[in-house]
């Protein structure tokens, strides 16, 4: 489960941040090295302060284990063919970092992974920037021989849109009856550096923005812009949403249920905020379906190891690592070659089709293209090497 993470700790601030300003895919800064330590520790204060007021600490990790083992359980009943399931939590930039958890999973053995992303819409910059690190470890053997397949997006699964409106109606329910019909449902996300989008590709409803950090440029509108200009269309109650959180965190806990709300009361406006996802059981239930169907079409070859959108990359994206991961994970041509093994398997033996379901196990077939591992695959259906792939499909 891949997520960004927040220091459980206030102590454990600092490095949260350090982590933060050393992400080149997040945040681009000339001499990088040198400059984000600085940038850390001027922030670091400020940043423990307000961990502070929420309780000593984020409890992201916390929530994101509970919605972890509840799905893995779930999901020993609904794919017992994979059973038994056990979730992983890897934190971008929080303990537990990557690469301590791809050595955890090497530890215990693991051969088959779903990197699942709990950021529900893609960016390169969340999601991405998760992927890219996986890589990294992977190919520098932290996770061994893992094959690994990819849920890089499901922000429109019926069940995470059930289980944001449970929330929004408990809110709207806390205004009076006779003006509820009055109230602005506000959907709040974390903001993304502008190079990564345009704003209108993102909000065709009423959604706004937050947490802008580093030089670049950064998509609007603020959210406490918006709040100011409900104030002047004469709006006095609104719903705050966190359409992008999985699970209560810094965002949520301080900059809309403190900084925003107490702005927001200023202006003359009544606000409630919609309760994150957290201990949802629709939310984990959601989770568990999107992975059985992932692992089930996954296994029957109509679908390949990520999202078809995954292959896309940002127009003059320069990112090296980037178009190493996603040809890694992608590989379409692998994936056209399963989709025809899928129907017909070639005998290599006797150079001859076999129907559907026949094993095919080539000599030297054990792929080791070294993108996530020494000898990782992708598909262990396919198990056709670099070399021979092309021949074999023609053949």
């Amino acid at each position: 489960m891949l997520n960004m993470g927040g220091p459980s700790t206030v102590p454990e601030t600092h490095d949260f941040l350090k982590n933060l300003f050393m992400d080149r895919d997040l945040i681009p800064l000339p001499f990088q090295s040198l400059l984000a330590p600085l940038i850390a520790k001027r922030r670091t204060p400020k940043i423990e302060a307000q961990y502070t007021a929420i309780g000593g600490g984020s409890p992201i990790l916390r929530y994101t284990e509970f919605q972890g083992k509840g799905m893995a359980t779930l999901l020993d009943e609904l794919h017992p063919e994979t059973a038994p399931h056990k979730s992983y939590v890897a934190f971008r930039y929080a303990n537990p970092l990557t690469d301590e958890t791809a050595k955890k999973m090497k530890e215990d053995g693991v051969k088959r992974a779903v990197a699942f992303t709990q950021y529900p819409q893609y960016s390169c910059s969340t999601t991405g920037s998760s992927l890219n690190e996986l890589f990294r470890k992977g190919k520098a053997g932290d996770a061994g021989d893992i094959e690994w397949s990819v849920i890089d997006r499901w922000g429109t699964h019926p069940g995470f849109v059930e289980a944001v409106a449970q929330n929004i109606e408990a809110a709207l329910q806390k205004f009076p009856e006779t003006s509820r019909s009055d109230t602005v449902l506000l959907f709040s996300a974390h903001s993304l550096p502008i190079r990564y989008g345009s704003l209108e590709t993102i909000q065709p409803l009423s959604s706004r923005v937050q947490s802008q950090v580093g030089p670049s440029a950064w998509m609007g509108i603020q959210t406490s812009e918006a709040l100011k200009g409900l104030a002047r269309l004469g709006k006095k109650q609104v719903v705050l949403v966190p359409i992008a959180f999985t699970s209560d965190h810094i965002e949520t806990l301080y900059e809309l249920d403190l900084e925003y709300a107490e702005e927001a009361r200023e202006l003359g406006i009544d606000v409630q905020r919609a309760a994150s996802l957290n201990e949802s059981p629709v939310f984990i239930r959601a989770l568990a379906d999107i992975a059985t169907k992932h692992l089930r079409d996954y296994s029957a070859g109509t679908i390949g190891p990520t999202s078809r959108q995954m292959d896309l990359r940002c127009p003059g994206c320069t990112n090296a690592v980037c178009g190493q991961q996603k040809s890694c994970y992608v590989n379409p041509l692998d994936f056209l070659a399963h989709l025809f093994m899928s129907c017909f398997i070639l005998d290599p033996g006797k150079r001859s089709l076999k129907g559907r379901g026949a094993k095919f196990d080539p000599p030297g077939g054990r792929r080791k293209s070294g993108c996530i591992g020494e000898n990782a695959t992708i598909r262990p259906q396919l198990k056709i090497s670099h070399s021979n792939r092309i021949r074999e499909i023609q053949t």
